[in-house]
């Protein structure tokens, strides 16, 4: 797996030196970014009912990779079932987004899940001057310019300036997955206080339109709480679906850009 990971990264070298002919660093989107920086890490436990089913990682990470001269951040994010859950349905997940730090869109995104013995591999290069995805397969994909991964979304989400918004806004973000372009609608729903096991936070409530029939039973069965701060990290999700309930708890928080918004 290390080999093709190595491979894949020396073809999006030479890719992106080859793309600097087309367009100067100039050119590209700069935005704002207080949300986050290298070194954050935050952990989640995973509750499915009222079993301990998992644990989640999110990492964001210095690199020495550019793209046209740019600095890359490298974020990861894992997941894992732990304990008896394994026996029933077991759960190894890994995602990689190389991510342009000035402008907060993927060059590079890689994908490894195994899920109950479901298997899937990606590995997306994205052309945002050409507004090009190559999934590595040997097909590409017209999109749109700076578009995300399922990753990188998130994180770009995250510098959206909230302190204004009204409920019932719809945010959307831009994300290709599964080699298909798709609009990420999300409603800004109002503020709540929201208490989790290791404290109570001021949080942003927000409610994903998900696509329902496959994993959810309505539209609007996952709900998201994102803390009211600069940093808008996840502090918890709820989901209903098809056969029970899911739930996902920030356990802990560290390399933040800023101070959280924890009550207590």
């Amino acid at each position: 797996m290390k080999t093709k990971i190595f491979a894949v990264l020396v073809v999006m070298g030479l890719s992106l030196v080859t793309a600097a002919q087309d367009k100067k660093p100039a050119e590209l989107r700069r935005i704002k970014n207080t949300a986050f920086k290298a070194g954050e890490e935050v952990s989640y436990v995973l509750h499915y009912g009222l079993l301990n089913a998992g644990t989640a990682t999110l990492k964001v990470e210095a690199t020495d990779k550019l793209a046209f001269g740019q600095p890359l951040l490298r974020i990861i994010g894992t997941g894992q079932t732990q304990g008896t859950f394994n026996f029933f349905f077991k759960v190894r997940d890994r995602y990689e987004s190389y991510i342009d730090a000035d402008g907060v869109f993927p060059w590079m995104f890689y994908r490894r899940i195994d899920e109950g013995g479901y298997k899937k591999s990606q590995d997306y290069l994205f052309y945002h001057h050409k507004k090009l995805v190559d999934n590595g397969e040997g097909q590409k994909f017209t999109t749109a310019e700076y578009a995300q991964d399922m990753l990188s979304a998130f994180y770009y989400a995250r510098t959206f300036d909230m302190r204004n918004a009204k409920p019932g806004e719809t945010i959307t973000v831009t994300t290709f997955i599964d080699d298909e372009t798709f609009p990420q609608k999300i409603k800004f729903m109002g503020r709540e206080n929201v208490t989790i096991r290791n404290g109570t936070y001021r949080c942003l409530k927000f409610v994903p339109v998900v696509q329902k029939g496959r994993v959810f039973k309505k539209e609007e069965d996952l709900v998201v709480y994102i803390s009211d701060d600069d940093n808008k990290i996840l502090v918890l999700a709820r989901a209903e679906v098809l056969v029970g309930s899911i739930k996902m708890e920030l356990t802990s928080a560290k390399g933040l850009a800023s101070g959280l918004a924890k009550i207590k």
